[in-house]
């Protein structure tokens, strides 16, 4: 039975993204290292003990797994395997296996580190990820995934580098996506079967590593159990459910021990929604005391847990890289050192990352387009060194991007900052990232909601009648009718046919006088349009006219008097139509 806890809500994108990155920087990277001498008969790896009192074992001697998950691209691996080495991992977790891997396994060896070397299997990385297979009924593509692992495995079987093979990643989870019901239950079973097919298939090219299947929390579990028997051990992502997992092992009747494939402090979708209704990020200091509190529960599980490659050793530096990378844009958070310390590695003599506590945006829920707005942060240094400042936003609750841009900001003192608000309207999320100059970076986050900016004066469209050349019945929070832009809600808006030439309208009941306009765009806007009045409704008067609009709020300073007023639209700034919030015509 899958739990409520299992299913995951879809807007766990972040490490997912990561993960995909991850998977896609290994197979783009090919062989960019150069290739040490061969390496010496692969190790020996077993699961040997009884039921409650197992243990890994490298050529006999045991074995925990202290690990992280890989990110860098193999080409990079040279650089950053010594580093992971000096963390006191001995571990790293890879998504795929193919001919690009060499190099990787290669620097891991060279530095005494061992991979768990992934293959990847449709649907994996849980909500939204990967194309859907029918398990029951495509043979073609079973049969293709049968020939292709077994020849990786036997490429690299004897490879100092390999600690086991792990099949497939959060598939069971990503199922969901694809299947409801009965035939969700029927494909569940059948992956679950296939996945076995696949181990048996790896155990008669390779007796000496063990294979495992890696998804989310152990709601997997009891298909594992029920449909897997030939995998040597379970495997799970858990985050802040890290914790439940020996009580889940327990009550679950398992034979087999288990480790954490991916693991740490809170995920997006385990967290509260914040005052604007989006996950409230932890900050760097309880992120840090997320990895120690993880591996804490990991390591008190003896003689079932046999460790954890905890997420995530990567550098990407975007919205899901500052939730869980260690090492965004390669420079070292809080997190880098808790995992190091929580590894067993003596960390007194580091200098470390600057710390950032209690950010908070002034007015965070009304924040002006285009207006400064202040956040106040305190920032400190442990080991006294000046600290440089820089600010970014990032629009993920707007556009799902990932991207985070610089902003200008003037540093006022005293832990106070002020920016200047982008002018698309939505809820944002402003970064303050402070480093030490030593290699060390501290970084905190906060949402904060642009609104319009306030216009002085009566709005003489607002609740009046309103006609558009087309508006959209069926889209995503549609119908959206001409009256939707001018009944004062930023919650409802017009939207267009997807087609150039667009126009709408509003009558404003009489001649009247008016001079400003404000045009509150949703993500579909005009690059190119016109403001037109007219006293009839026929013959129209153009009073402004804009040929390189970028979204947002326009705010225009225009003079007229006429009943009608008209926004003419002729080009768009995206592939969609137009869509505005807010169409308001105001006399001061």
């Amino acid at each position: 039975m899958i739990t409520s806890r299992f299913r995951r809500p879809a807007r766990a994108r972040g490490r997912t993204t990561a993960r995909l990155a991850v998977a896609t920087l290994l197979a783009a990277a090919a062989a960019a290292l150069p290739v040490p001498a061969a390496q010496a008969a692969g190790s020996v790896v077993k699961v040997t003990g009884s039921q409650g009192a197992w243990q890994l074992t490298v050529n006999g001697a045991p074995y925990t797994v202290k690990g992280l998950t890989w990110g860098p691209s193999v080409a990079d691996a040279g650089q950053y395997m010594p580093d992971v080495k000096s963390m006191g991992v001995n571990t790293i977790r890879t998504w795929g296996t193919d001919a690009t891997t060499k190099p990787l396994l290669d620097s891991a060896a060279a530095n005494g580190i061992k991979v768990i070397a992934g293959f990847w299997l449709q649907p994996g990385g849980g909500p939204g990820s990967g194309g859907c297979v029918n398990y029951l009924t495509d043979t073609t593509y079973k049969n293709d995934m049968l020939a292709e692992f077994p020849k990786w495995v036997e490429t690299y079987k004897d490879h100092e580098g390999v600690l086991m093979w792990n099949v497939g990643n959060e598939s069971v989870l990503g199922l969901q996506n694809c299947y409801s019901g009965d035939a969700l239950e029927q494909q569940r079973d059948a992956y679950t079967t296939f996945v076995n097919d696949i181990a048996k298939k790896i155990h008669a090219v390779d007796p000496n590593h063990p294979v495992t299947s890696t998804d989310a929390w152990t709601g997997a579990w009891p298909y594992y159990k029920k449909n897997a028997p030939d995998l040597d051990l379970y495997a799970v992502n858990s985050y802040d459910a890290v914790c439940d997992i020996k009580n889940t092992w327990e009550s679950g009747g398992y034979d087999k021990p288990y480790i954490v494939t991916e693991g740490g402090p809170a995920g997006e979708w385990e967290v509260p929604d914040d005052a604007n209704g989006v996950p409230d990020e932890p900050g760097d200091v309880a992120k840090a005391e997320g990895y120690q509190r993880a591996w804490d529960c990991v390591d008190g599980h003896k003689g079932v847990s046999l460790g954890a490659t905890l997420f995530h050793y990567g550098t990407e530096y975007d919205f899901g890289g500052v939730w869980f990378n260690l090492l965004p844009a390669g420079q070292k958070r809080l997190s880098y050192y808790a995992v190091k310390e929580a590894f067993g590695t003596d960390t007194s003599g580091d200098n470390t990352p600057p710390v950032i506590s209690g950010m908070a945006v002034d007015n965070a829920s009304a924040v002006q387009a285009g207006k400064p707005f202040t956040f106040r942060a305190s920032v400190s240094d442990p080991d006294g060194d000046t600290l440089t400042h820089q600010v970014l936003v990032n629009s993920k609750y707007i556009d799902n991007g990932g991207q985070l841009t610089e902003a200008a900001f003037t540093d006022r003192g005293n832990g106070t900052f002020e920016v200047t608000a982008p002018d698309r309207l939505g809820v944002w999320k402003v970064y303050l990232k402070s480093t030490d100059g030593k290699g060390n970076v501290g970084i905190e986050t906060k949402s904060f909601k642009v609104v319009p900016p306030k216009v002085d004066g009566v709005n003489l469209a607002s609740g009046k009648p309103a006609e558009a050349s087309s508006f959209q019945p069926d889209s995503v929070g549609c119908p959206c009718p001409a009256a939707n832009a001018v009944d004062g809600s930023f919650d409802t808006r017009w939207a267009s046919d997807w087609a150039d030439q667009q126009w709408i309208q509003v009558d404003l009941g009489a001649t009247s006088s008016f001079d400003h306009v404000q045009l509150a765009w949703e993500a579909a806007h005009a690059k190119a349009y016109t403001v037109q009045t007219s006293d009839d409704g026929q013959a129209w008067n153009t009073v402004h006219t804009q040929t390189a609009g970028n979204g947002g709020i326009d705010d225009i300073e225009v003079a007229g008097n006429a009943r009608y007023v008209r926004v003419s639209t002729s080009e768009r700034g995206t592939p969609w139509g137009y869509s505005l919030y807010e169409f308001g015509v105001y006399r001061s």
